[in-house]
């Protein structure tokens, strides 16, 4: 299963960039995002280990969770919805945009509420012990809890056994952030 997992990550990585035929190896993104400058503070998600991916995924090119998507929309409009740099938050060591200031309000009252299972990393991925980014437009919300996954493609993966991948997710999470590279 992890072979078809990250066969098609890599297909869906290639065709994605138009780099068809040209050997890509994936974007490694920093394990730890705190700076050398900033050491972080214990209570920090970013007082893990330097050898620790970071408890929350943000785009390494913006810095932003759920790579700018509105995560209250999710649940509110039923959609992945952009979220607008007027109305953002910090959680958990992560900067998270909203598409109003009445989604924001309402993720600053219950974080834990909109944001999405395991840091915002591929739920298909993690199930295999894999630390993953994502594409805000494979998602699925599972119990009222928000799921995303890596591509549309490697969702479809993730449907087959929905509670089979969250128990095995969940198992491993979040365990596996240990010594892991994460892969965008």
């Amino acid at each position: 299963m992890k072979f078809k997992y990250l066969a098609t990550v890599a297909a869906a990585s290639i065709i994605t960039l138009g780099l068809v035929g040209i050997p890509q190896s994936f974007n490694a993104v920093s394990a730890n995002p705190c700076s050398s400058v900033n050491p972080c503070a214990s209570a920090n998600p970013c007082a893990a280990t330097a050898n620790s991916a970071p408890s929350i995924y943000t785009e390494s090119s913006s810095g932003l969770a759920i790579r700018g998507t509105d995560p209250v929309a999710y649940f509110t409009e039923g959609k992945a919805v952009k979220g607008d740099s007027q109305y953002e938050s910090k959680w958990q060591g992560a900067t998270w945009r909203f598409s109003s200031q009445e989604n924001q309000k309402l993720f600053e009252a219950d974080p834990e509420a909109y944001a999405p299972q395991y840091g915002g990393y591929c739920a298909q991925g993690l199930a295999e012990g894999n630390v993953v980014s994502i594409d805000p437009q494979a998602w699925k919300i599972v119990d009222g809890k928000l799921y995303l996954n890596y591509s549309k493609d490697v969702q479809k993966q993730w449907l087959q056994d929905v509670p089979g991948h969250i128990s095995s997710a969940n198992e491993k999470w979040p365990n596996v952030l240990k010594g892991a590279k994460v892969y965008e």
